[in-house]
């Protein structure tokens, strides 16, 4: 017996000093997660709290813009109060309905047990999604541009011509399978875009000419382009209208569920180049070689990279990433070019890349509040008489707030980042 005792007074201590050490351990492990934690919140809490402001700066300009508020207003400024509340949740709950769906139709629906009714209550969901998809293409484009020091405005016009190469691809391209026609289809539409990109970076490269000008130029030449083709070579036998012929069968991007949804394999392959785009950024040298010279291409230069060959590169690549939303929206959506079938897409990519602080993750998800504002606006006008353009007014408040990170942190009272934090910088080599 007495020699059991100390035996278990060892094995305490022993259980002791295990524990010890897991509070240790833990405790020297929770700086690093707090700081983790503090720097997530730094990256997410401006585009967030952007978000959040500008919806209800969003609301006061509604209140302001209604004239049932005013006449009210006469009554009795309670009445005023109550007519601004109605107001305000109504736009709102309309443009949450019409981008996310009726929560008491969509539990309806699935009792019901009837498909079309379930597809029915489902399809704002997936509309949103449809939607955003060609902006996760754009803003990618974007992202990447300023991810290498370049201002990519011309991400339209790349659409415009990954959307032209892309449809006469499609119906030009016969007795092939899908299997073959698809990718065909699809890198025809990279190529054309990243073609439109190869020219500005181009110039830039070797006569110094300003990407801004030339992506700004090469836009209008898009248009121009475009309009011409599809009031000539290709416009449809059978239509006076200037529209291209319906793209084959074999073409066709997969819808995923039946009428009227129209969700398609489009979005799975924008969410694969998203993490194709991080995985090169981030994981391979010549990611780390555009983002070097973006960050400082004097330095760059110094060490031996070629600042010249990146910029031509990264417009590419840019170009690339904008022609496959044209690409989609022929062959997933459309099915045929028309004239101005891009409803600015290009441009909110720009905003997009800002929101999401030029990574691909922050792209995606600036995408889908994009999306799901651009497929509300429609319910929100219909059902609450809100002007569709309010939907672009909440669209420039939150790009102001979050292009202008002092008046949220002045706002909310958030402190400044740390001075070594990541950012991503735009700068030109014009006069390099």
């Amino acid at each position: 017996m007495e020699e059991e005792k100390p035996q278990k007074k060892q094995s305490k201590d022993g259980q002791k000093n295990a524990f010890q050490i897991f509070l240790e351990e833990l405790i020297r492990g929770a700086p690093e997660h707090s700081s983790r934690l503090r720097r997530v919140w730094q990256v997410l809490s401006i585009p967030v709290l952007a978000i959040l402001t500008g919806l209800l700066v969003g609301g006061v300009i509604i209140i302001l813009t209604t004239e049932e508020v005013f006449a009210a207003w006469a009554q009795s400024p309670l009445a005023s109060l109550a007519a601004a509340w109605d107001v305000v949740s109504n736009a709102y709950s309309a443009l949450f309905t019409g981008s996310l769906g009726d929560p008491a139709r969509i539990i309806a629906a699935l009792q019901s047990g009837d498909g079309l009714a379930i597809r029915r209550a489902f399809n704002p969901i997936f509309e949103s999604l449809v939607s955003s998809i060609p902006y996760i293409f754009a803003g990618l484009s974007v992202a990447l541009g300023f991810r290498a020091g370049l201002f990519n405005i011309g991400a339209e016009g790349q659409i415009f011509v990954g959307a032209i190469c892309a449809a006469f691809a499609g119906y030009a391209i016969t007795g092939v399978p899908a299997i073959i026609h698809i990718p065909l289809a699809i890198m025809a539409g990279a190529i054309g875009g990243g073609l439109w990109g190869f020219i500005p970076g181009w110039l830039k490269a070797k006569t110094g000419g300003h990407e801004v000008i030339n992506t700004i130029m090469m836009n209008f030449i898009a248009f121009r382009l475009s309009d011409w083709l599809l009031s000539g070579p290709m416009q449809r036998p059978d239509s006076f209208n200037p529209v291209s012929p319906t793209i084959q069968a074999t073409a066709v991007l997969p819808r995923l569920f039946d009428h009227p949804i129209r969700f398609h394999l489009g979005f799975f392959i924008a969410l694969f180049i998203a993490w194709l785009v991080y995985w090169f950024l981030f994981k391979t040298k010549y990611g780390f070689f555009l983002r070097t010279v973006g960050a400082n291409p004097h330095a760059a230069r110094y060490a031996g990279m070629n600042v010249l060959t990146g910029v031509v590169l990264a417009m590419t690549m840019a170009g690339a990433l904008a022609g496959l939303a044209g690409a989609n929206e022929v062959l997933g959506v459309n099915y045929h070019l028309a004239m101005a079938f891009s409803s600015g897409y290009g441009f909110d990519s720009i905003a997009l890349a800002l929101i999401g602080k030029s990574h691909p993750l922050g792209v995606v998800l600036a995408a889908l509040l994009f999306g799901t504002l651009r497929n509300g606006a429609v319910r929100m006008q219909l059902a609450a008489g809100i002007p569709i353009d309010i939907i672009s007014v909440l669209q420039g408040l939150i790009l102001a707030f979050v292009a202008a990170p002092a008046i949220i942190r002045t706002i909310y009272r958030l402190r400044a980042p740390e001075a070594h934090e990541e950012e991503v910088t735009v700068s030109g080599w014009a006069g390099d």
